[in-house]
């Protein structure tokens, strides 16, 4: 998707509201609102362009080798000027445009706007925020300055400024707009004026203009600006995984959990033929009668394994067992119970007792002969095992098993039987890696821990790299002085550091690490108990079972909150619970205490998570809320 798009910032303004400086200039965290708008837009295209008609020599250098474009027609027409040139100068199949003072917007806006367009045949896909008007009534706010839109419209953008108009919602009615609809309106939202620049300038430190997801995620609450979101994070993970492309074949007895590489195709009917769902009577249901009753002379059993071939004659019937085939010429079943009354080889029934072709089961009717039994993807369950085996299939194709490297970092940590000095802690993380990992079908590299030490660090990940296609690390990616991952990263390969708005668990690194001709991606959690935990199952986890060419399946409901819960808007927290049965029957939850990132005891008697999502505030007691069970966490 990203080869057919060009991105395209809108900068061609005379900033009025902003006292007309040049808004897309204008100094913001560290660089200007144009460079974050370009940060966030170049990895969602395959080449980006600016439109600007003041300071061009400044664009310019902010745009590198990508061209700056002056509007083709005067007067600073607006959006649609800067629509026309963009699309005049399109490479590709596809323009994404932004605003350059909206620094704020999703990474994967061109994504979901692609999305839209494919599965709609629209000629455009432009975001849409739900907002609430001064009675509190929702409404549908469209964003036309996000969109995406194809090249071959430019005819149509041309033949409407020639009219004199120069409305973008005009123009839009011309085409068929698919509307994408995102949760976060803060995502979306300008900075129109110099006061809304300090404040949003306030609200966060500077980001670096690197490119990097740290410059990317800043966000626009007062809580935690610079903070990724959850769902944000994932995304970026789950866009840069694939699959691992190794196969191998195993006895079926051996594929248990083991994730299928390719469809598994019936050679058979299933059932093979036609057969009784019921222990009853076989006839032929134009027999049956249309009042009173009638008595049918039973001439024979049929048995599963053991059928009845002689096909019955008018008012005959043969005795049939579950499972058995159906006689030749019959095509109905009478369940035994269903009989008005048997005696001996002579079964009465009555007027619709039940109609023709009743409690038979078809040839085919669960699987037909060359149709996918199971779909590649799926892990193997005992109950898929047992289809497998109805198939007569002895072996199956699975993707390899993932190897997953894993070590904790710090001076601090001590191994279990060692001497535990004062200020020194036992590493218990790496025994709850080793369990879910295990637990996830992996073939787990136990690195043991390693010290706060550079070369110690640049050794492990190079080991790791060279016999895993995943490494995990716990601790080591703060901005403590001690923390020399980001500096090793440096060295070894792409990786970048996140703060995540999320509790437990703010800071994250992702990415690959290169070790000669050998990579494996890096999953660099914090360092306390229980955020190692939650990080894994939020952000690792799903990206392994990516890896190993599944998906993931979290298993969610819902439960009444037995207590309040404090929680503040802005970021997703995870807090531990006890899902159980209220008394009137729903289920209700409650939380296990003090839920501080370091008590791994609050993990040990949870049964659930609690998932405060990113919007969310304060729970009052019975109000319902999400929660995550840790059986679907296996």
């Amino acid at each position: 998707m990203k080869s057919k798009v060009t991105g395209l910032i809108l900068a061609g303004g005379r900033g009025t509201r902003m006292g007309r400086v040049d808004k897309g200039l204008q100094p913001f965290r560290g660089s200007t609102l144009a460079a974050h708008v370009l940060d966030r837009l170049s990895p969602q295209a395959a080449s980006v362009a600016i439109n600007a008609n003041r300071n061009l020599p400044q664009y310019q250098a902010l745009a590198g080798t990508s061209p700056v474009l002056p509007d083709f027609l005067d007067g600073f027409a607006g959006p649609l000027a800067g629509l026309q040139i963009g699309l005049q100068f399109c490479p590709t199949e596809l323009l994404l445009t932004a605003p350059c003072d909206s620094p704020f917007f999703p990474l994967d806006l061109a994504e979901r706007l692609h999305a839209a367009m494919e599965a709609q045949g629209a000629d455009m896909a432009m975001a849409v925020t739900m907002e609430r008007d001064e009675q509190d009534a929702p409404y549908r706010q469209p964003h036309p300055v996000f969109s995406l839109i194809k090249a071959s419209t430019l005819p149509q953008l041309e033949a409407y400024l020639d009219t004199g108009a120069r409305r973008m919602e005009g123009f839009f009615k011309t085409l068929k707009v698919a509307e994408v609809l995102f949760d976060d309106s803060a995502a979306f939202s300008n900075i129109n004026t110099l006061e809304e620049l300090q404040h949003h300038e306030r609200t966060a430190p500077a980001a670096p203009h690197d490119g990097s997801p740290a410059a990317h995620g800043a966000g626009t609450g007062d809580t935690d600006p610079p903070a990724l979101p959850v769902a944000e994070a994932q995304r970026l993970i789950c866009e840069r995984i694939a699959p691992v492309e190794a196969t191998e074949t195993l006895p079926l007895l051996a594929a248990l959990e083991r994730v299928l590489a390719a469809d598994i195709i019936s050679p058979i009917n299933v059932p093979a033929h036609d057969n009784s769902a019921m222990d009853g009577y076989a006839l032929r249901g134009a027999d049956l009668p249309g009042e009173g009753a009638r008595e049918f002379k039973t001439i024979g059993t049929a048995y599963a394994g053991h059928p009845f071939t002689q096909a019955p004659q008018a008012n005959e019937c043969v005795r049939i067992m579950t499972g058995a085939p159906i006689p030749p010429g019959c095509d109905t079943v009478l369940p035994q119970e269903l009989a008005a009354a048997i005696d001996g080889d002579q079964v009465t029934i009555a007027a619709n007792a039940i109609r023709a072709g009743a409690n038979l089961r078809r040839a085919g009717e669960d699987l037909q002969a060359g149709g996918i039994a199971i779909a590649a993807g799926k892990r193997i369950r005992p109950a898929d095992m047992g289809l497998i085996a109805s198939l007569g299939i002895g072996e199956v194709r699975v993707r390899r098993k993932l190897k997953v490297a894993f070590f904790s970092t710090g001076d601090e940590l001590r191994s279990l039987g060692d001497k535990l000095d004062e200020g020194c802690v036992y590493d218990s993380n790496r025994y709850t890696l080793f369990g879910m990992l295990t637990r996830l079908g992996c073939e787990v590299i136990d690195m043991g821990v390693i010290k706060d030490d550079p070369q110690a660090l640049q050794a492990a990940l190079r080991a790791a790299a060279q016999q895993a296609d995943a490494i995990i690390t716990s601790g080591g990616v703060s901005e403590g002085a001690a923390d020399y991952t980001r500096d090793i990263m440096a060295l070894l390969g792409d990786v970048a550091f996140w703060k995540l708005a999320m509790r437990p668990g703010r800071p994250l690194a992702f990415g690959k690490v290169q070790a000669e001709q050998d990579s494996a991606w890096l999953f660099g959690l914090p360092g306390n108990p229980v955020a190692v935990m939650v990080s894994f199952y939020m952000f690792a986890r799903p990206a392994l079972l990516r890896m190993m060419g599944t998906q993931c399946q979290q298993q969610t409901t819902q439960a009444r909150a037995a207590e309040a819960i404090r929680k503040r808007p802005g970021r997703t927290e995870y807090q531990r619970g006890i899902l159980s049965t209220g008394n009137d029957g729903t289920p209700q939850v409650r939380l296990t205490g003090a839920q501080g990132s370091g008590i791994l005891r609050s993990m040990s008697e949870a049964n659930c998570i609690v998932v405060l999502h990113h919007d969310q505030a304060n729970v009052a007691a019975g109000q319902m809320v999400d929660v995550m069970l840790f059986d679907g966490l296996t």
